[in-house]
């Protein structure tokens, strides 16, 4: 059974279509169409629907999907175990929407820089479901939000960044008080449910403020347009560039301490790629030292 149609097949499940998977493995779609057949034919069952241009996993392709994946994950390794002198291999890396703009490329552009024999598979996601990927094994690593709860023996924590909440609001308001603009302006709320807009939420507990709530979402990026459209302000982190361009929005410091949000990179002590993470690891802290610098 050759793998790459396996990869093709698990690539096609996740991307919902055979035009989608064969923009990514750089193939045609026939091409994808026809290794999905031919391994339907070696495992004798069904593993794709196909309804128009869209694709559905079978009962029987269910069955099969998780295990694939985890050999795919071991013939990756067996990369590394052979060229035991060289760092290569592929990691398996989770990301929360915030470092994976805003921190991830200059990581990997060192890594990739020093160690080229390293390929990255990388799964953007919000952090809890990455800390639960990488707790059972599925991830690597995973740059994600610090949990508000003890990390299981099986995994450890490096912090990368610290972000302080600030209060941002239309550039016209730069000279305000910020606690009175929270009382008075419309509130654009960080989400509550999620562990970055709880620290948002404390805040304004701890220090009696009853803002008046127009909107609440989990979109740092969105919530900022929001305010530079004059739909109300906002407590947020001081997140890390790129923020979207043009906008004409302030910064201003919370007048009471807040607990900051912080950013960092949880991994699986027990991973066979443990020398792959040690290189995330390094390069991680060199790529924040630098541009705590600029």
């Amino acid at each position: 059974m050759d793998t790459q149609f396996l990869h093709t097949f698990v690539n096609v499940v996740e991307r919902g279509s055979m035009a989608a998977a064969a923009r990514v493995l750089d193939i045609t779609p026939a091409a994808v169409a026809q290794q999905i057949r031919t391994l339907e034919r070696e495992i004798g069952a069904p593993l794709i629907a196909r309804v128009g241009r869209t694709v559905s996993v079978t009962e029987e392709g269910a069955r099969i999907l998780d295990r694939a994946r985890a050999l795919l994950r071991d013939v990756a390794d067996l990369r590394s175990i052979a060229n035991d002198s060289a760092v290569s291999g592929e990691l398996r890396l989770g990301a929360c929407p915030t470092a994976l703009a805003g921190m991830l490329p200059d990581i990997l552009a060192r890594m990739v820089a020093k160690f080229p024999q390293i390929n990255v598979f990388i799964r953007p996601g919000y952090s809890a479901e990455l800390y639960r990927a990488v707790e059972t094994g599925d991830l690597d690593a995973a740059l994600v939000l610090q949990a508000p709860y003890a990390l299981p023996k099986t995994c450890d924590w490096q912090l990368l960044r610290e972000e302080p909440l600030v209060l941002i609001a239309p550039k016209k308001f730069a000279d305000r008080d910020p606690h009175e603009l929270l009382a008075s302006e419309p509130l654009i709320r960080y989400d509550r449910n999620q562990w970055g807009g709880r620290l948002a939420d404390t805040y304004l507990r701890n220090n009696g403020i009853v803002p008046r709530e127009r909107f609440e979402l989990n979109a740092l990026n969105a919530i900022a347009v929001m305010v530079d459209r004059g739909l109300g302000v906002s407590i947020v982190p001081d997140y890390a560039q790129p923020w979207p361009e043009g906008l004409q929005l302030v910064r201003i410091p919370l007048p009471q301490p807040s607990e900051p949000r912080r950013i960092g990179t949880v991994w699986s002590r027990s991973t066979v790629r443990i020398r792959l993470v040690t290189v995330l690891l390094a390069e991680s802290r060199a790529a924040m030292t630098t541009k705590s610098r600029v």
